[in-house]
């Protein structure tokens, strides 16, 4: 009897001992992070792949120059890019053909690739022109949070979209976001029946954020996905909901809308860099109190995806960050 409860004492104080030590990683890895917010410094540089010359780099908080920004963050995505972005420009070219006062750019974020993912984009670049088409290298893989950010903060558009460059968002569902955007922008003015307001309303300078889910294909999925993707999915659900409270159904869709007044506030605060950047989006939305609008997109899985069961240690110690660095006012958010 003597012998078991040594056992038990020292199992427990061996327990308590190594929580203790997680915490305090924890802690100080958040503390370690407090300015991480300014993630990765070097100067963004366009190239003209004709001229070879430097093209002037914009930043989010330079007045906007084009209506959309469409941004494909990519790390060694040469076969699947050019699908995706073969989709996008044709139907980018027959919405300007349209509407001519539509104007958009491409930014592709070349995350450190070690394929042939830069000669890809830069092969669009030549195509299209590089006044709408832009390719940012990272250098080094940084993750996809960091590439998105990167890709807002030196954006041009009044609205910013993130997709993947996988392709498995059809493009022309940035529609439903944008359509939606505009009527709740509209209706936080005050501009849904003044023609004469129309003259002044910018939706640049409306901050909302229109999330693109596939919450609505959720039954549909669990009978199809691999299992560890569903074990990923209902975990992540869970902790989410612990972290970042509700309110947000998909936080993980790569399909994203944001008005320029909101990319402002988001992608200088963030400080997540790889797979749960999203859910500090939500945390971040309800600190500035920014609107957020979940909408059913259109979704298929392809095959080639970088989420697997190493991804889940990962996610959690990134929430773990992110809920420590927050509640214990480590991370400082800028106004």
């Amino acid at each position: 009897m003597g012998f078991l409860l040594m056992t038990v004492e020292y199992l427990a104080a061996l327990i308590l001992i190594v929580v203790f030590g997680l915490v305090s990683i924890i802690v100080f890895e958040a503390y370690r992070r407090r300015h991480n917010n300014a993630h990765v410094e070097a100067p963004a540089i366009f190239e003209d792949p004709k001229s070879l010359k430097q093209v002037p780099c914009p930043i989010v908080f330079d007045p906007a120059e084009k209506y959309l920004s469409l941004i494909f963050p990519a790390f060694n995505e040469e076969h699947r890019l050019p699908g995706a972005l073969d989709e996008t420009m044709n139907y980018l070219q027959q919405r300007v053909a349209k509407d001519k006062s539509f104007s958009y750019e491409v930014l592709i974020i070349d995350d450190g690739s070690k394929d042939g993912t830069k000669r890809v984009a830069f092969d669009f670049v030549k195509k299209y022109g590089v006044d709408n088409v832009r390719v940012i290298l990272l250098g080094k893989n940084h993750g996809k949070g960091e590439a998105i950010r990167k890709g807002m903060l030196h954006s041009r558009g009044e609205l910013l979209l993130m997709l993947d460059a996988d392709g498995a968002t059809k493009v022309t569902d940035l529609e439903k976001l944008e359509n939606q955007i505009h009527v709740v922008a509209r209706k936080d003015t005050h501009c849904e029946d003044s023609a004469a307001s129309d003259t002044n309303f910018r939706i640049s300078d409306v901050p909302i954020v229109a999330f693109g889910s596939r919450a609505h294909l959720e039954e549909k999925a669990l009978a199809t996905r691999k299992w560890y993707r569903n074990f990923l999915m209902k975990g992540f659900h869970l902790v989410v909901l612990l972290a970042a409270g509700p309110g947000i159904r998909d936080t993980q869709c790569g399909f994203k809308m944001f008005t320029r007044s909101a990319a402002r506030k988001l992608f200088t605060n963030i400080r997540l860099k790889r797979w749960c950047f999203d859910v500090e989006l939500v945390f971040l939305c309800k600190w500035f109190s920014i609107p957020m609008l979940e909408i059913s997109v259109n979704w298929s899985e392809i095959p080639g995806s970088k989420v697997n069961p190493l991804s889940i240690p990962n996610m959690l110690w990134e929430l773990a960050l992110m809920s420590v660095g927050y509640r214990t006012r480590m991370w400082k958010i800028n106004s």
